[in-house]
């Protein structure tokens, strides 16, 4: 599991020209899933992101995490994460997972978050042509990939 995680002022996902969902301060995150992840990694994951110390503090450090600030999250479905740009120039997306694996996958890692941050977590919509609209903080961006915990 691969996910691209962005401390983001706001941030919305819209649809065939209507917003499906937007947040606050908080973090947009998008994740990418191949056939060998399992239930430890969304676990590793959530816990990483939620906890994951990249808000300033009253001294401009970044100390706190998306759960002390009370801020939002939104994970969206990308899984051009795990593109192959080794041979030519069109990507390969082998190692990305299928959607009736991705898909299972995707909707337990939303569910997780949403149980570790201790609220609901906004989404895009599996499959769909979106467009993503946020205005990054910092910028910062971090990039996470389960196969490299240690």
């Amino acid at each position: 599991m691969r996910v691209v995680i962005q401390r983001v002022a706001s941030a919305s996902v819209t649809i065939e020209g209507r917003v499906h969902s937007s947040i606050g301060r908080g973090l947009l995150v998008l994740a990418g899933f191949e056939g060998s992840d399992t239930q430890e990694d969304l676990q590793w994951m959530s816990a990483k992101l939620v906890n994951l110390r990249i808000f300033r503090d009253d001294n401009g450090l970044m100390n706190l995490s998306v759960k002390d600030i009370n801020g939002e999250v939104m994970v969206v479905s990308q899984f051009t994460l795990h593109a192959s740009t080794k041979k030519g120039n069109r990507p390969s997306f082998i190692r990305a997972a299928k959607p009736e694996i991705a898909i299972p996958l995707y909707e337990k890692f939303v569910q997780t978050v949403a149980r570790d941050l201790g609220k609901n977590v906004s989404t895009g919509e599996f499959g769909a042509d979106m467009k993503i609209s946020l205005l990054n903080d910092g910028p910062v961006t971090i990039y996470m990939d389960t196969k490299n915990k240690e």
